[in-house]
């Protein structure tokens, strides 16, 4: 069973891109590549609990478990030392990254208060997408009474698009928000 938004980019996508950016070959137009959800703790280091409750959330997010991630260097001014647990983050690709996606911008997007459309000066120059979320509360999985903090985490959506404008437009095309 495929997700919605695969058939939308199978069935209109690939078109609206080959006539609006002129390719010769279905294999020059962007498609994802896999999303990366990163979710940084910095208080973990006082409070090994934060980090427990953050995997557990993120897990209930994305449906897959997250690797906790560790710091590369010593911070003195941040009281970090070299490997200490700082965050988790995964990564989804195929089906999970479709649901996700699909969940996150017709589900969760919208939840976000006064919420006027997501950034369009995000890209980074290779037709990767970032943004941050303030508040994990926007996802329906998470009970409000279940969070002890709440936290944000930064979503990484990489495409195969070889600019930014082909990225925005394919973006647009699968269904992102974007600010007018």
């Amino acid at each position: 069973m495929t997700s919605r938004l695969k058939e939308k980019y199978t069935n209109e996508v690939v078109s609206a891109l080959m006539e609006r950016f002129q390719y010769k070959n279905i294999m020059e137009v962007p498609k994802l590549e896999k999303v990366i959800i990163n979710m940084g703790i910095g208080e973990a280091r006082d409070n090994p609990k934060l980090l427990e409750s953050a995997v557990k959330e993120l897990e209930l997010i994305v449906g897959q478990k997250p690797i906790i991630t560790r710091a590369k260097k010593s911070i003195a001014n941040f009281k970090l030392r070299e490997g200490m647990k700082v965050g988790t983050k995964v990564t989804l690709r195929g089906d999970r990254m479709y649901n996700f996606l699909d969940k996150f911008i017709n589900i969760a997007l919208p939840r976000v208060r006064d919420f006027r459309g997501v950034s369009d000066t995000s890209f980074d120059g290779r037709g990767n997408y970032a943004l941050g979320i303030k508040e994990q509360l926007i996802f329906p999985e998470i009970e409000y009474d279940m969070v002890d903090t709440i936290r944000g985490l930064d979503i990484v959506i990489v495409t195969t698009a070889k600019t930014d404008e082909e990225a925005r437009v394919f973006l647009e095309k699968m269904g992102m928000p974007f600010k007018k």
